[in-house]
């Protein structure tokens, strides 16, 4: 092979990069920090969540140190608190991930997540958009479907029987969301709880995924995903990926 004909081969090759190549379309960054009751869904979650990311061409930089929030935030497209206690990160990190809100970053938060001890961070609490009370036993509900023009619905039914720890909440801070999913609390029992708590039913507005504009950017909130096989149920992933999608791009709904 002559040098002109292989300088004329790179050339070509340049000019078309689409052949066995998928550009990113956006990067997401996943915190995954293992807390007392969850960490075994890590392993589990990060296959499925990086198999998503090469189907659907974005790229997931996972993380298990909150010193990530040390770094420049600017670059992901959306920051997804998978199961992660945030009150882990230091000030200076939160400070950090506000900054990105308000410079229009978006954020995922999935199930324990949605924790944070009162007063701690109140800040978080309205990114969130509820505040957690307590949670019944992990128990098999019908969590129904309330917006199905977004598009963390379409891969779900209507009304779709789901095993999990289905949080109380609250709404302090009076945040204003978009429900997504709620669950029915005649499919359960919204008192069976640990002896010396007490448990009451919210009724029929149980919220169990939402959405809302925070600062600058989107939020997603699914308190779903206590049990690592929720990471390898196609429904389960089907809804998180509809809610990433979302968060990261602002496109989907269905109006």
């Amino acid at each position: 092979m002559t040098a002109a004909f292989r300088a004329l081969l790179a050339i070509v090759l340049l000019m078309i990069p689409s052949v066995g190549f998928a550009e990113d379309r956006f990067k997401v960054l996943v915190i995954a920090t293992p807390s007392k009751y969850h960490y075994e869904y890590i392993p589990v979650a990060r296959d499925s969540i990086e198999h998503l990311a090469k189907l659907h061409a974005f790229h997931v930089e996972w993380a298990s140190d909150p010193a990530v929030f040390d770094g420049d935030l600017s670059h992901y497209a959306a920051v997804m608190f998978l199961n992660t206690p945030a009150e882990q990160l230091s000030e200076t990190q939160r400070r950090h991930f506000e900054a990105y809100m308000r410079d229009g970053g978006n954020a995922i938060v999935v199930h324990r997540a949605a924790i944070i001890p009162k007063t701690d961070w109140p800040w978080y609490e309205k990114l969130v958009g509820r505040s957690f009370v307590n949670h019944p036993m992990l128990q098999t509900g019908v969590v129904t479907v309330v917006d199905k023009g977004f598009p963390a619905t379409f891969g779900v039914p209507d009304r779709w029987i789901w095993s999990d720890e289905f949080y109380v909440t609250s709404n302090p801070f009076a945040v204003p969301i978009d429900t997504v999913l709620t669950v029915d609390e005649t499919s359960y029992d919204p008192t069976r709880i640990w002896p010396g708590q007490v448990a009451k039913p919210m009724g029929k507005d149980h919220p169990e995924a939402w959405y809302h504009r925070y600062e600058k950017g989107r939020v997603f909130v699914t308190l779903l995903g206590h049990d690592a096989e929720a990471y390898r149920d196609e429904r389960y992933l089907q809804h998180l990926l509809g809610g990433l999608y979302w968060a990261a791009t602002g496109r989907g709904q269905r109006h």
